[in-house]
Formats: structure tokens, sequence, C-alpha cells
């Protein structure tokens, strides 16, 4: 291992530098049409709403469909004349932009396990009168722009406990406000002949013959069981009886597989009852441990053929876990209930990280990224029943934020 990963911190704090975060948030509504080819849209309720709240403790909950959802939520900021902080994953503080965002207020969390430095700076930034932190609760990407995956309770549980550490200092029970954001992309143009050219690239890439007269919708169900053929017989799955079975029991057994089988080979507890994305993370952190501690062994002899075989095991564990993020709230039918451009790019881009293994596809076209918020609900109203049911109040209060969240979305179809 090289002397620099040896020093990488286990924990990046927020470094907020006032005259950078203004001068970013001056060119950002500019910047982001020309990078990120989208621009802000924001319903008429949401600035007043927000300013009313600038004095208050704010949490700030959105939803996470693409990769540019940060960057939305820093334009809004800019809008907003107001500084956020930003919990974001530990993988991007190893790109040469980690140094910059750590300026903007960003800090990290290593996600598959609890991240204590993090809880730590979450708990002493929900103390801070007029604090504004952005969580995303679904805990990564979602890809998918009008549903949400199943929030994770941890932003509220962390409020709640620095609500109680205010308290245990003989202080009132303070004021602290969370708010569903909610976050919807759409198209400004007509997008059929990007659809129609994906389709050929993943088509010619996986020597897929087009019937005539398919329409592209046909073609994408194509493609898709194409894939999920390829992916059953990575893993050794792909048999007469379950090519017979309904698609969504397919794609169930194969993350159960998936998962299971990652899980047993890093030696990792089965818990059917987590999220997928909470076992996912747990694998992936596991995989980067035992890849770092096999890079630090003393030297011993080793046969090639053992050191091609743990190569290969780690590569397929990676290539899994890309898988099942990449996958995760995927379902038979998101198309074919609303087939809308959105929710066919959507799909496609899911596909073509797969099929050409990239992480971050570029946009498809120029977008409006809709902002749409909710009513924001007073943590200091639940505290006394947190008091008495902890899990069950932060339970509760965060499937208020994610069905508010989610009816925004729906909501935001008729903007």
């Amino acid at each position: 291992m090289d002397e620099i990963t040896q020093h990488q911190p286990n924990f990046y704090p927020p470094r907020l530098n006032p005259f950078l975060v203004r001068l970013a948030q001056f060119i950002a509504p500019c910047a982001v049409r020309w990078f990120f080819q989208f621009e802000l849209v924001v319903s008429q309720e949401c600035l007043p709403k927000m300013d009313s709240l600038k004095k208050q403790r704010l949490l700030l909950l959105p939803n996470h469909p693409t990769f540019q959802d940060p960057i939305v939520i820093f334009v809004l900021s800019a809008r907003l004349k107001q500084t956020f902080y930003y919990l974001a994953a530990y993988e991007l503080f190893m790109s040469s932009l980690g140094g910059i965002v750590q300026q903007l207020g960003v800090y990290s969390i290593r996600r598959g396990l609890v991240d204590r430095k993090s809880i730590a700076q979450t708990l002493k930034l929900l103390t801070q009168p007029g604090c504004r932190l952005v969580i995303f609760p679904e805990g990564g990407c979602s890809f998918q722009n009008d549903t949400i995956m199943p929030f994770r309770a941890g932003a509220v549980q962390i409020a709640f406990q620095s609500m109680s550490k205010t308290v245990l200092l003989g202080e009132p029970v303070p004021d602290l406000y969370v708010l569903p954001v909610s976050i919807k992309y759409r198209y400004t143009q007509d997008m059929s002949q990007v659809i129609n050219r994906t389709l050929n690239r993943l088509e010619q890439t996986l020597n897929l013959k087009v019937v005539s007269g398919s329409s592209p919708y046909q073609r994408l169900r194509a493609i898709a069981l194409a894939v999920l053929v390829k992916v059953e017989q990575d893993y050794e799955l792909h048999t007469p009886e379950i090519s017979q079975q309904p698609w969504e029991q397919r794609i169930s057994l194969l993350r159960t597989y998936i998962l299971e089988n990652c899980e047993q080979q890093l030696g990792i507890a089965h818990n059917a009852n987590e999220l997928v994305r909470e076992r996912t993370y747990r694998i992936g952190y596991a995989l980067k441990t035992k890849a770092d501690a096999l890079e630090t062994e003393e030297a011993m002899p080793k046969s090639d053929i053992l050191e091609e075989v743990r190569a290969s095991n780690f590569k397929l564990i990676e290539r899994s876990v890309k898988r099942l993020l990449n996958f995760d709230a995927i379902y038979d039918g998101y198309v074919a209930e609303a087939p809308t451009p959105e929710r066919f790019l959507d799909t496609l881009t899911r596909l073509e990280r797969e099929v050409f293994d990239i992480d971050k596809p570029p946009p498809k076209g120029y977008r409006q990224a809709r902002i749409k918020v909710g009513e924001p609900l007073n943590l200091k109203d639940f505290f006394a029943e947190y008091q008495s049911a902890r899990t069950h109040t932060v339970d509760t209060v965060m499937l208020k934020i994610q069905q508010a969240v989610q009816n925004n979305l729906d909501l935001l179809n008729d903007v």
C-alpha cells in the first residue's frame, strides 16, 4: 500500500470557507447550465417557506434520484443566499475535489459501519443556532425520477439526540425543523432521438437483433432481458426453470443470492431484515478492509494461482456491489406504468451503467431540476413522545417525511 493510502484520514470534517462559498454560489446558476445541463425551478411557496425559517435549525431531507442532486441543493442555497452543510459519502473525498468540497461545508460519512466521528460532527452542527444541514436519507442514488427508496432513520435519530444533548445541559427543548425536499427532473426537449440512439448502442453491444416494427418499449424490454440473463449467468443462476419465472421473482432471487454470496465470502453475518442498501455498503466496506489488509501483509511466498483467485474473487464482489446499488430500487413495470421520457431514460441509464461499466453516464439532455418543499416538522413537538418511545417516534417522523417527499414528487408531475 502506498504512503498516501496509509495516511488517509478516516473522517473529513467541513472546513467552511465563507468567501469560497459566496464565490461558488455566485457562479453556480450559470455554471450548472453549461457543465451539468440543468436549470433550477423552485415552486412558488418554497423560497418564502424556507426564508421564514432562516433563524432556525433546519435539517433538509431531499430525495436522491441522480448524482447531480447535491449540486441542485447548492444552487438552491445560492438562491436563498444561505450557507448549507452537507453530509456526503466518504468516497467523494478520494477525488481531487475533496479539499474543495470541504470548504463548501461538506463532510464525510463511511457507509457500512457506525461512523462515530461523522455522527459527532452531525450532533455538533445540529446544536448550532441557524444551522442548515442537508442529508440524503435514501443513503445513495435511487436512479429513479418519480419514486423514492425507503428513508433511513439515522438523520432524524441524530437530530433528536442533538436536542437531548441540549436538554441535558439544562436548557429548554430547542426548535429543530425537518424539511421534506422533493427533486424532480424534466427534459425540456423531445428526447425521442436520444432514446433511439441509446437503444441502438445497447442493442449493438449486446448483439440483439431488433424485430421489425418493435416499439421503443419492446426494445427496452429485450435489452433488459438480455442484461438479466447475462447477470444470472455470471452467478451460474440461469436455468430453463428460472427463465420461466416472472421478472420480479428472478430479480429478487438474484439480489438475495448476490447479497448472501458476498456476505459469506467476506465473513459477514446475514440479516435478511436489513435494507439491501445497508447490507451492500457493509459488503463494500468489508471488501475494502480485506483488500487493504492483504496489501499490508508481510511478504511471504504465494503461488501465482492463489493471487489470481483472490484478485478474481475481489473483482467479482466489487462488481456485485456496483450491481446491487445500481439495481436496488428497480422493479418490473416502472416504465410501463408511466412511459415518460424521464422514466425511459432512468432505466436506460441503469442498463448503460451495467453494460458499459460506467459509473456516471453524462446527462442525456438539458433538464429542469424542479424543487418542491413540504411542510416543516418541528421535532420539538415530538420530543416528549421521543423520550418515552424513541424508536417508534423516530420511525413515525421519518415516515411522515418520506410520504411528504413522495406526495410532492407526484404533484410535480402536474407542474
